[in-house]
């Protein structure tokens, strides 16, 4: 229980300080305008979507990186962490060199041009979206050092880099937008300038840290990129990927189809799916451990201890889940004034906000077991579940309730469902016993 709690602590902190940040930025940049905070606010989806897809990174990594740790190859787990940072290097040049030409293209679909001023959003957040990318590869690259790290559970560290990076970030923006002290007034671009140095560096502490790690023993790591294990992290990728998407379809057809049933439907749904973002870190922190002490496991050929982690994982992330349902569903009638003053909305929120609590505990198993199994490198099976969820379970539901007119009560019902038919799903996996691969080349 310990590890566990350790691993989720530790996750749970690196997970949080960027939000933490953006909400830090949000409020400095508020105080321009309008058009600034709007061009801030698509401008930090487009590098948030980004991320979401590209968590193979730091998922993927740790998997196999705990896999070959388990087996008392160290080496090979750090070997992992070099190739990972390969690809995230690449992949963040590529994006750079895509963003020049792509960013108005991509503003102006998210901006649209029907409302007074979106000429204006649109090239504030191209400007903003130009200069951000330049800290894409060591974002990428820190996420595959939270994974390897996380593989071999240095948990210390990983927290450190990133709270050092944010820090330098913060004050620069708080510097940097308005010409606070000894800092030039850079408006909007202010923002992205402190984003990209500190983003740069919490990603160059984790390549120093990666750098460092190779030179121990009396043989040191070769640095040079290996493609056969490339190879590999890209086809454990091409499922993390697509099981990534599935999740994003549903959220974004949720909005839209919130969207056709009025303002302060769509307000209300928005404000749930925040507490959920919220939640959803909170649960993830536990599957990370799992992710961790799974994949250990497994590559020491111990599977009793995996099936053990699996089961403490499990109450715990419950235990956390069932806490939490309780507070919000005593706060019902308070908490919602939180996020609006506005009685049509906070009215509007009762039905997804009593379809969150009940939904609380599914998802808490949901999260560990998944955990379990993407530290198992079950990465398959996920991708063919959540697909197979979102494609029977969610997406009937949500356009049925676009045509029956059933509101948010339609659109969470798909939610609930989706969550459902995964817990069913990887609740029998995990039961069945063939996650359990031993060895330290057992991840798919």
């Amino acid at each position: 229980m310990r590890r566990i709690a350790v691993l989720s602590v530790s996750a749970l902190l690196v997970l949080v300080a960027p939000p933490l940040y953006l909400l830090l930025d949000l409020a400095v940049v508020g105080r321009l305008g309008g058009h600034e905070l709007a061009a801030l606010g698509v401008g930090t989806l487009v590098l948030a979507t980004i991320s979401t897809q590209l968590t193979f990174l730091s998922y993927g990594t740790t998997a196999r990186s705990a896999r070959l740790f388990g087996a008392g190859d160290r080496v090979g787990a750090v070997r992992e962490g070099v190739q990972a940072t390969w690809v995230a290097l690449g992949v963040g040049v590529v994006l750079i060199i895509l963003a020049y030409p792509l960013a108005p293209v991509a503003m102006g679909a998210l901006v649209g041009s029907g409302e007074d001023g979106a000429a204006e959003v649109v090239d504030e957040a191209t400007r903003w979206l130009r200069i951000a990318m330049f800290g894409v590869p060591l974002i990428l690259a820190s996420m595959a050092g939270n994974g390897w790290m996380r593989g071999v559970q240095e948990t210390r560290r990983p927290v450190l880099f990133v709270l050092c990076g944010l820090s330098f970030g913060a004050v620069g923006v708080v510097g940097l937008v308005h010409g606070l002290g000894w800092f030039p007034r850079l408006g909007l671009t202010g923002s992205a300038v402190a984003n990209v140095v500190g983003q740069s560096i919490t990603g160059a502490l984790f390549v120093g840290r990666l750098v460092g790690e190779s030179r121990r023993g009396d043989t040191p790591l070769p640095l040079r990129p290996d493609w056969s294990i490339i190879a590999a992290q890209l086809l454990m990728a091409r499922d993390l990927i697509l099981r990534s998407l599935s999740f994003q379809v549903c959220f974004v057809s949720a909005t839209a189809v919130a969207a056709r049933f009025g303002i302060a439907a769509v307000a209300a749904h928005q404000v749930a799916v925040q507490v959920w973002d919220f939640l959803s870190l909170l649960l993830d922190s536990v599957a990370i451990a799992a992710q961790a002490l799974v994949g250990a496991a497994l590559g020491a050929g111990a599977t009793g201890v995996a099936v053990t982690v699996a089961r403490r994982v499990t109450v715990v992330a419950v235990a956390i889940a069932v806490a939490v349902a309780v507070v919000f569903a005593v706060g019902a009638g308070m908490i919602p004034g939180v996020f609006t003053h506005d009685a049509e909305v906070r009215d509007a929120m009762a039905v997804p906000w009593w379809f969150l609590v009940g939904m609380l505990p599914i998802a808490a198993v949901v999260f560990a077991l998944d955990g379990v199994l993407l530290g198992a490198g079950d990465v398959v099976f996920l991708r063919k579940a959540t697909m197979f969820s979102a494609l029977c379970g969610f997406l009937p539901l949500i356009w049925l309730s676009l045509v029956f007119g059933w509101g948010l009560a339609g659109i969470w019902s798909g939610l609930v469902a989706l969550m459902v038919l995964r817990l069913v799903l990887v609740v029998g996996r995990v039961l069945g016993g063939r996650w359990q691969r031993v060895g330290a080349d057992a991840v798919t």
